[in-house]
């Protein structure tokens, strides 16, 4: 079908009912993005194809997706600001699609968020098995999990502690939930990283120090005597409750 740029007007031809594999796609170019939606059908995925930001925000208000591919360079919103909006309401997984690839540029879409990074030219197969890999990521493993002063719902994405809901981002609760999953075991940066994204980059580790700071200070927000994640020097982070 045909795509008019000026009327920026909804692609949903390629679109399958909703279920657990529907994906969302913004992209505002047409051989990319039909290129993209027919590779992510063919693995059994239901792409959902939006040529503006502000109307896939409005999808994603609407309906339930299990995964975000956005491209950062889009006509009407930057794909950066479209997923500050969409993480304050939505834990939804995504995937950035981009022409650049500076270390900058990286860096800020995993800190706002974003689970991987997609840089164009890209092949379409090693997308579609990007999305695998953050849906397998994703996916919860168990229901809830006791550990005090800790509560984990894996399944709801929400930790407790001392009886308190932490008000955690996404990379907050992996990383946090990473480390209540083999407390006392020292992770490194990259390590962490590598259990996390799902391109890690040893140039990005300060991420990694950007989020534990914001998670210490949360918890000490709720008990500001104890301090659970403790530093190793030269080494990385271990949780000790």
């Amino acid at each position: 079908m045909p795509i008019n740029h000026a009327s920026a007007q909804t692609r949903e031809d390629e679109c399958a009912p909703a279920d657990q594999k529907r994906i969302l796609l913004v992209e505002d170019e047409p051989a990319i993005a039909d290129t993209l939606c027919y590779a992510l059908s063919t693995e059994g995925f239901n792409p959902e194809h939006y040529l503006l930001g502000r109307e896939a925000l409005q999808a994603l208000q609407r309906k339930t997706f299990a995964l975000a591919i956005l491209d950062i360079g889009l006509p009407d919103i930057s794909g950066i600001d479209l997923l500050r909006e969409m993480r304050k309401f939505s834990t939804i997984p995504v995937i950035f699609l981009t022409a650049r690839n500076t270390e900058l540029d990286r860096i800020l879409g995993l800190e706002i968020g974003a689970d991987d990074y997609v840089s164009k030219p890209f092949s379409p197969r090693e997308v579609v098995a990007r999305v695998r890999t953050v849906l397998r990521r994703a996916s919860p493993v168990s229901v809830t999990q006791p550990l005090l002063p800790f509560q984990l719902d894996k399944q709801g994405q929400h930790i407790h502690y001392y009886g308190s809901l932490l008000t955690l981002t996404r990379y907050e609760f992996l990383i946090l939930q990473a480390l209540l999953e083999d407390p006392l075991r020292i992770y490194s940066r990259i390590q962490l990283m590598q259990k996390i994204w799902s391109a890690p980059d040893h140039s990005l580790e300060r991420t990694v120090d950007t989020h534990i700071k914001t998670l210490r200070a949360k918890l000490a927000a709720v008990r500001p005597q104890e301090q659970p994640i403790r530093t190793h020097r030269n080494q990385g982070y271990s949780l000790q409750p």
